[in-house]
C-alpha cells in the first residue's frame, strides 16, 4: 500500500470529533507558520535598513567631526575679526606685545584682497632678542586676539653674541573687505 492511502484509511477510520481536533491542530500550526515567514521577513527586512543606517553613520561621523572643527575655527576667526579696531595695523600690534629687541624695523608690504578679506602686511625684523622673547613673542602673536597671518618667519642667531638672535617676519593682519559683513 501506498502512504496515502494509508493515511486516508487512518483519517477514514477516526470519529468526527477526532478529526475537528486534528483539523484545528493542523490549522493552528499552518497560522504559525504563516505567522513567522511573515515576523522573520520584518526581522530581516529591520536588520537590512539598520545594516544601511549603521553604514550611512560610519560616513557621517568623520564628516561631524570636519564639521565641529571648521566651525570652531570658524568662530574663532569671527571673534578675532569682531575685535578689530580700525586703527589696528602690524606695527601696533607688535608694538602692544611689549617685546622689544635693540632695534625694530617695520615696514608695510603692498596690501591685496583675499577670500573677502583684506591682508594688511608687513615685513617685520626684530634685532637683539633673547630665544625666550622670540618664542614669547611668536606665541602672542599665534595666541593674541587679532587675526593674524605669519607668512614667513625667520630666526637667526647672532654670531657677536650667541644668546641674542634676530627676528624677521613677513606678517599679515586680516581686515573685512569693504562691504563685507563682520
Amino acid at each position: 500500500m501506498r502512504p496515502l492511502e494509508i493515511i486516508r484509511e487512518w483519517w477514514q477510520d477516526l470519529d468526527a470529533r477526532t478529526r475537528l481536533w486534528i483539523g484545528y491542530a493542523l490549522i493552528a500550526v499552518l497560522v504559525a507558520a504563516v505567522g513567522w515567514s511573515a515576523l522573520n521577513s520584518k526581522v530581516s527586512a529591520l536588520e537590512k535598513k539598520r545594516d544601511a543606517r549603521e553604514a550611512v553613520l560610519k560616513e557621517l561621523i568623520p564628516l561631524k567631526v570636519a564639521y565641529f572643527s571648521a566651525r570652531q575655527s570658524s568662530d574663532q576667526l569671527k571673534g578675532r575679526m569682531a575685535s578689530l579696531r580700525p586703527d589696528d595695523s602690524p606695527a601696533k600690534i607688535i608694538e602692544d606685545t611689549g617685546i622689544k629687541g635693540k632695534s625694530v624695523k617695520i615696514v608695510p608690504l603692498k596690501s591685496e584682497e583675499r577670500n573677502g578679506f583684506i591682508a594688511d602686511t608687513a615685513d617685520i625684523r626684530i634685532e637683539g632678542l633673547t630665544l625666550n622673547e622670540a618664542v614669547n613673542l611668536l606665541y602672542r602673536l599665534e595666541k593674541g586676539s587679532r587675526p593674524l597671518v605669519i607668512n614667513k618667519c625667520n630666526l637667526r642667531v647672532r654670531i657677536d653674541d650667541p644668546s641674542r638672535c634676530d627676528l624677521s617676519l613677513i606678517m599679515a593682519l586680516l581686515k573685512p573687505a569693504p562691504g563685507q559683513p563682520k
